[in-house]
């Protein structure tokens, strides 16, 4: 159960002012909260939480137990990276109504952001891969609904890049200890 609960807030946290978040709040401004557009980037969260929660789980029983700790920190050290990394998303100067199109754009930018990495991770820690996927599927979609909800808000009422930077130390340092405790330093 502690899989899923860790992912769950894991992936609601990480997922604030990303591209993906941002993509929908976006979207949800210029075509109206339409709940296709809140059902595809639902399902898209679910999937791509699937997705990484099974490489995880697969790649780490690969590997031996210190591997994996090396496993989990890595993924940890690229998710921070991620936050680091400046959200510039460029405007849609013609928006697609294509809810597949969205999806896609959607699924290819949650399967290398900070919070899908931290679904990695848990599922490579634990052995209850679906519980890490559950939560990094309800996760990412309570993200997407704020998005949706918040619209254009999202990015005016809130400081996304000084929020982004400091989660971003917060699981580089967390990162930083699961490696040192692999390589039997703390």
């Amino acid at each position: 159960m502690d899989s899923f609960l860790f992912a769950f807030a894991a992936v609601l946290l990480l997922s604030i002012g990303g591209r993906d978040q941002i993509m929908v709040a976006r979207f949800s401004a210029k075509l109206g909260q339409s709940g296709a557009l809140l059902a595809v980037a639902v399902l898209v969260s679910v999937a791509s939480a699937g997705v990484m929660a099974y490489a995880g789980a697969h790649i780490a029983v690969l590997l031996p137990v210190p591997a994996q700790h090396m496993l989990i920190a890595i993924a940890l050290a690229i998710a921070a990276l991620e936050l680091f990394w400046p959200v510039r998303l460029r405007e849609a100067t013609e928006p697609t109504r294509s809810l597949g199109a969205i999806g896609i754009v959607l699924f290819a930018r949650q399967l290398g952001d900070a919070a899908r990495f931290a679904v990695f991770a848990f599922a490579a820690a634990t052995v209850l891969a679906p519980l890490a996927w559950l939560g990094g599927a309800l996760g990412g979609a309570g993200a997407m609904l704020l998005a949706w909800t918040l619209q254009g808000e999202l990015e005016e009422r809130f400081p996304l890049r000084r929020v982004r930077i400091a989660l971003g130390i917060v699981v580089l340092l967390i990162a930083a200890w699961i490696a040192l405790s692999a390589r039997g330093a703390v």
